[in-house]
């Protein structure tokens, strides 16, 4: 636990604004994001929660923040694994499913960010001011527009679908997530009733089947 004295000038209330985030990260590498508490959040930063509320108006404008960064930093590493995933001179269908593997494997490797990404719009997007909401909204945009950007360069069938695509890519994403999250009493019913065992989802290999099916069906609707 770090212990502050008062922030006095703009530079030490940077690094404890800082500091509350990189501790809400560590949490979040520990813990799902259900579990994050404020006040556990501000034993741990060593702050009141009052104080803790002086930086960011709730734990939701936290977590949000935090999206927002995980979401930027798959945007920076995405290019150059689509890159070395796709190759730009085969059939359309051979690139549409290689984008959504490369896209699919990325999120799975970023529990973090998926687990965000599941909570944004039941949780997240609650508890803000419409200052936060419009903020995290407009850098959401940035992060859709990057991610259409890279779909026009290797799917440039897609068009001005790009963008559509890009949007409900991220929403499956988080839909998937919690669907393949069951809960120990799914899990308990699952076991005792293996017939069950048809709707249990792997994250991984619902959602790339759900991402080449959208690039298929946006591809046929802008052909048609």
């Amino acid at each position: 636990m770090t212990t502050f004295q008062r922030a006095r000038s703009e530079e030490q209330r940077e690094i404890r604004r800082q500091a509350i985030l990189d501790t809400a990260a560590t949490m979040l590498d520990e813990m799902p994001v259900g579990e994050v508490s404020l006040n556990e959040l501000s034993r741990r930063v060593g702050l009141a929660k009052s104080n803790v509320l002086r930086y960011f108006e709730s734990r939701e404008a936290i977590l949000l923040e935090l999206l927002d960064s995980a979401w930027k930093r798959l945007m920076d590493e995405l290019p150059g694994l689509l890159a070395a995933g796709i190759g730009p001179e085969r059939a359309v269908r051979q690139r549409s499913d290689e984008f959504a593997a490369v896209f699919t494997r990325a999120l799975a490797e970023r529990r973090v960010l998926c687990d965000l990404l599941s909570a944004q719009a039941g949780v997240l997007e609650h508890n803000v001011s419409a200052a936060v909401a419009a903020r995290y909204k407009r850098a959401a945009i940035g992060n859709v527009d990057a991610l259409a950007g890279l779909a026009r360069q290797y799917l440039p069938e897609l068009g001005e679908g790009a963008r559509l695509f890009s949007a409900q890519a991220f929403m499956m994403a988080g839909a998937v997530w919690t669907h393949a999250r069951p809960s120990p009493g799914m899990l308990a019913a699952y076991d005792a009733d293996p017939s069950l065992a048809a709707l249990r989802m792997d994250f991984a290999a619902t959602l790339q089947e759900m991402v080449a099916t959208l690039i298929a069906g946006i591809l046929t609707r802008t052909a048609s």
